[in-house]
């Protein structure tokens, strides 16, 4: 395939909008934007640039649509489904957010932080607790993932249940159209039904209308108490009835449900240091339960004991055991964020980020468990996540000898099954990694053609000539 490179001249004019020290050319210097986590996807860029103000990034925009020049917008490059790589041997400009990197303004009565786009989650967390709120999203990459990347894959986490994915804790966006044009919309407003909400278009759309540079974010007030449980369960059946009388006493004080299968705590205490079973005896599955309120630390601890002493009374819970500081609750909680990289040593994984309405889960799992074993006899099946909201990251390990090549190129088959059981259980075959490059011909695929029109035609309203993260989610329909 042949790269049709862009001019020096617009490479330098470019340049000269961030200034040499912000623009990469050197293969050497672009090779970590290139590539995802996974592996699974590598693009080619003559070019990355890095502006250090929204003013640049318009610049830089305005020449890009002028000269027709298409532009992948990066943030901290932990996306799953290839949605911030560029596109293998064209010559997609790659326009990293990192440099914007500032908290504008933090407000703690109004109870809302103002940044931009390039902060790192960890960083808009610390910020918030340093004056007494709280940021409740949460995920494995917030140490490296930036907020702008967040938004525009409706990041979700594991406190989803209490507060809502990204679309849900954010109040105004600014954003750069693929035109270079700046729409202001940073309001702290929380009731505000003036026309179409253009916000909710930009959050979710993985950069295929616009350059998210800046956002207004909801904070919240710091529980008080807050307890973490780890309960031994013998099916998948059960946890979902521990959910059903979870959210029965604590109501909205359940702010965490996770499940987890004894083959992931055996992954993460045989790879991840520093992590052990909380338990002497084994179980088939495991739920991690998560209480945070608002009055004081007793309260939670009252909330929690209450809970299992009545569901290990009725023999519903097997075994349970209560975090008795901040260092065990922590500990439960890394076990639990650590088991998708505890998979690595294992060898290949095929992953599934799906989601089903919650009572459908046991169903789901039993069918999909089924027709995986029947198609890669050996295969295990190390399948978990946030069961509180449906969203179950069903990935499948190698069996063991196998060899890792043959079985990752079983990769779209094996998706293919199990997205099967999720559309017949009326779910979704993207919970909260976006589209991207990995899901986007299968979304062609399995949405109604008046919505996938409906779609194409948002795209070419805000961007008519196809510059903005090019066959990101929608395959771009130009005759290629």
């Amino acid at each position: 395939m042949t790269t049709v490179l862009p001019s020096p001249e617009l490479i330098a004019s470019f340049v000269d909008i961030v200034g040499p020290g912000n623009a990469l050319t050197a293969p050497a210097d672009t090779a970590p934007y290139l590539v995802e986590s996974r592996g699974l996807y590598r693009g080619t860029t003559p070019l990355v640039l890095r502006p250090g103000s929204v003013e640049e990034v318009s610049l830089v925009m305005r020449l890009a649509s002028q000269t027709r020049t298409a532009v992948v917008p990066q943030g901290g490059n932990t996306g799953h489904v290839a949605g911030q790589i560029p596109r293998e041997g064209k010559a997609d400009v790659v326009l990293s957010l990192e440099r914007l990197n500032r908290i504008r303004d933090i407000d703690p009565v109004g109870n809302v932080i103002v940044a931009d786009a390039g902060c790192i989650l960890a960083d808009i967390q610390k910020a918030a607790d340093d004056v007494d709120r709280l940021f409740p999203l949460s995920l494995g990459s917030e140490g490296s993932a930036r907020i702008g990347g967040n938004l525009s894959t409706n990041a979700g986490g594991t406190a989803v249940l209490a507060y809502g994915n990204m679309r849900q804790l954010c109040l105004g966006l600014e954003v750069v159209l693929p035109t270079g044009e700046i729409w202001d919309g940073l309001r702290r407003l929380r009731k505000d039904n003036t026309g179409y909400d253009v916000r909710d278009l930009f959050i979710g759309a993985e950069g295929t209308l616009g350059v998210i540079t800046g956002a207004v974010l909801k904070l919240f007030p710091k529980p008080r108490g807050h307890q973490v449980a780890f309960a031994g369960l013998r099916s998948v059946e059960d946890a979902l009835t521990l959910f059903d009388r979870a959210t029965s006493v604590c109501g909205p004080a359940l702010t965490g449900f996770e499940l987890m299968p004894r083959l992931g705590i055996e992954f993460t205490t045989r790879h991840i240091a520093g992590v052990r079973d909380p338990m002497e005896t084994t179980h088939p599955w495991y739920a991690l339960i998560d209480i945070s309120t608002s009055d004081t630390a007793e309260s939670a601890e009252r909330m929690v004991q209450d809970l299992l002493e009545a569901v290990i009374a009725d023999g519903l819970v097997e075994n349970a055991v209560i975090a008795q500081n901040e260092a065990q609750r922590r500990a439960l909680w890394h076990m639990r964020e650590s088991m998708s990289p505890a998979q690595k040593p294992e060898g290949g994984s095929i992953k599934h980020d799906v989601s089903v309405p919650v009572s459908s889960i046991p169903a789901f799992m039993t069918e999909a468990d089924a027709l995986v074993s029947k198609a890669i006899p050996g295969a295990r099946i190390c399948a978990f996540g946030h069961m509180g909201d449906g969203n179950i990251h069903y990935n499948i390990s190698q069996p063991v000898g196998a060899d890792k090549q043959s079985f990752l190129d079983r990769w779209r088959e094996i998706n293919a099954i199990v997205h099967a059981v999720v559309l017949k259980h009326d779910g979704s075959i993207s919970a909260e990694h976006g589209i991207g490059q990995l899901k986007r011909d299968e979304l062609a695929a399995i949405r109604s053609p008046i919505e996938i029109e409906l779609m194409r035609r948002i795209k070419h309203a805000f961007d008519p000539a196809g510059i903005m993260n090019p066959d990101k989610v929608l395959r771009e329909d130009r005759g290629e």
